[in-house]
């Protein structure tokens, strides 16, 4: 297009005064975007990498370092400079106090050392990102770190440590890129008309910026590159720093919601502390700025004197805070009193001193904890509960939301604990000596509920791995798998609505029958896919391995029931008769071998 001489305005010269003008004036905000995104990807990079080589190491330093105030303090300082997330550090915590591994007020000493941790990143960007040029050995990192990754597999110590190299390379980068894209732009922003506001707008702006990005390691380099441009003056730089602390607590706030009242504590003894620390720092920010500018200049060098003002008001509130914790940890318990979930349904009322009455009790309550192994086991399947039951039971129904398998399974474990202790107390009470084979008998039934359920829990992951293979004939298993629990559970349900116990009887022993000639067909069609070369090797172990787990844990389920629905003289007949089946078998085994 031919420009129009004489109007420079319209002129497409790249070379025109105002054209020229307009490009130094403004924000260039993609450049600010993309920065902060390479600053987060480095981030994470870093933590994930440091994760994955010593993720365990980190867990035992913090049960071993955290038997103490001061040590707790300490340990919490030391692996948030690390790790670099004090809200990794923090959740962590929650995880272990939840646990019962770590003590409540040791968890709020940790805490409080991961506040004074995380100041750690201002003096590593205050030292080194705006003193180099960064991409003197930003891009190297990146480089070499890219260059060792290619040739290692994910899970060696080398591929993890290429990618700590590569985040400590993408971090410095994606700070350099925040830092020039507010450069022309500050040199002609008006900062007086921002600052009429007061610095209370700083420290909101501060909490907003990391409850938003859940990280304050971002917003104090977000901080930190705005003061180094001289887009904002010092004190409203700290104004943010201090925001910044407040507003990390909404990491940590989260993750405890709808968690454990230890959790809760936690969480609200982090919030307590950042933000007693926090107002505090703000009323004192100009003695604290005063006492700053003695050691390090706050206008010839900003950048370093934030760095050590975030330190210090930090290490300020943990003082103030160390000699209180016993103090909060005692009030939080109070807050947050422990409220232990029942989760019988027929022990809750039920009174131990009549053994007739408390042995039908719990004779109910094992069949409610044989219902919530098979609701386990059929999501461990992924198949809907609907096709075996028309009824909600207790766990979810009482429950806000769906747990998870996780929670399930561990919510199951308790049940039985519960069970288990009901009968200890039944043990203590006067019983005749048919009362207690029966206890026996049905006490018996709930271990094998529950190994049943740990075999299946053993086996998930397998499970997942064949329903997700490219192999057909391993996807073919794991449906052959589905369709065998779909049979029992349907068998179990049948059974269940049977009047008559002879009925029931015969119906168990044939399902004993029937799993077993599913065990018989599926080792066949393993050994036809092994002749014919349809499987590797390894996975011929695995789908051995879990028919062997499987076919156990479906026994062990039909055993249960034996020991819980039938009479004493017809669960004899009924061990006699699997007895007499194996001796059987054997027999025709042997006589097998010696005619081939």
């Amino acid at each position: 297009m031919e420009k129009i001489k004489g109007h420079p305005i319209l002129s497409t010269s790249p070379t025109c005064p105002h054209t020229k003008k307009r490009m130094n004036n403004s924000l260039d905000l993609w450049k600010l975007l993309a920065g902060l995104a390479i600053f987060l990807y480095g981030m994470f990079l870093m933590e994930d990498s440091i994760k994955n080589m010593s993720g365990k190491a980190f867990r035992r330093i913090i049960r071993k370092y955290t038997d103490g105030r001061l040590r707790s303090v300490a340990s919490g300082a030391l692996i948030t400079a690390i790790l670099q997330s004090s809200a990794a550090v923090s959740l962590m915590v929650l995880a272990f106090v939840g646990a019962e591994v770590m003590t409540m007020a040791n968890g709020i000493g940790v805490i409080m050392g991961s506040n004074i941790g995380t100041t750690f990143t201002a003096w590593l960007v205050a030292v080194f990102g705006f003193k180099l040029k960064i991409e003197t050995f930003a891009l190297p990192l990146i480089a070499v770190g890219g260059i060792i990754l290619i040739g290692f597999g994910p899970r060696s110590r080398i591929f993890q440590a290429s990618r700590l190299l590569m985040g400590f390379g993408f971090l410095f980068l994606g700070l350099d890129f925040m830092k020039t894209s507010v450069e022309n732009f500050a040199q002609h922003l008006d900062i007086q008309s921002i600052s009429a506001y007061g610095l209370w707008l700083y420290a909101i702006v501060g909490i907003l910026i990391t409850a938003l990005m859940q990280s304050s390691s971002v917003s104090i380099a977000i901080v930190l590159t705005a003061l180094n441009s001289s887009l904002i003056t010092f004190p409203m730089a700290a104004a943010m720093v201090i925001g910044a602390n407040v507003g990390s607590t909404v990491t940590v706030l989260l993750g405890a919601i709808g968690g454990t009242q230890s959790k809760k504590r936690v969480s609200v003894s982090h919030l307590i502390f950042n933000l007693v620390t926090g107002t505090v720092a703000f009323t004192a920010i100009q003695p604290l700025s005063w006492m700053v500018s003695h050691f390090i200049n706050t206008t010839t060098n900003s950048v370093m004197a934030l760095a050590l003002f975030h330190t210090l008001f930090n290490v300020i509130g943990v003082l103030l805070f160390f000699p209180f914790i016993g103090i909060l940890a005692r009030y939080l318990v109070k807050m947050f009193p422990d409220r232990k979930e029942v989760l019988t349904v027929f022990l809750r009322n039920t009174s131990t001193e009549m053994p007739d009455a408390a042995i039908s009790s719990l004779r109910q309550e094992i069949l409610h904890l044989f219902e919530e192994c098979q609701l386990y086991n059929l999501r461990s399947f992924r198949i809907d509960e609907k096709l075996v039951f028309d009824h909600s039971l207790p766990f979810e129904k009482n429950a806000i939301k769906r747990f998870s398998l996780e929670d399930q399974y561990d919510n199951i474990k308790l049940l039985h604990g519960e069970i288990f202790e009901f009968y200890a107390k039944l043990l203590n009470e006067k019983l005749e000596d048919s009362e207690a084979k029966e206890l026996e008998l049905i006490i018996y039934a709930s271990r094998n509920i529950m190994n049943s359920i740990k075999n299946i829990k053993g086996v998930r992951n397998n499970l997942d791995e064949f329903d997700a293979a490219d192999n057909d004939h391993l996807n073919s298993q794991y449906k052959a798998f589905r369709r065998r629990l779909m049979e029992l559970y349907h068998d179990i349900s049948r059974f269940r609505r049977l009047e008559n116990n002879h009925e029931l009887y015969r119906g168990l022993l044939r399902s004993i029958v029937h799993l077993e000639k599913s065990d018989t067909l599926f080792i066949k069609e393993t050994l036809k896919l092994t002749t014919s070369g349809a499987i590797k090797e390894i996975d011929i172990a695995s789908l051995l391995m879990v028919n062997r787990l499987f076919n156990q844990a479906c026994r062990l389920q039909i055993f249960a029931l034996k020991d819980l629905l039938l009479a004493q003289k017809q669960i004899q007949d009924f061990d006699h008769a699997l007895e007499m089946k194996i001796l059987l078998d054997e027999e025709t085994s042997r006589e097998e071998k010696e005619n081939t």
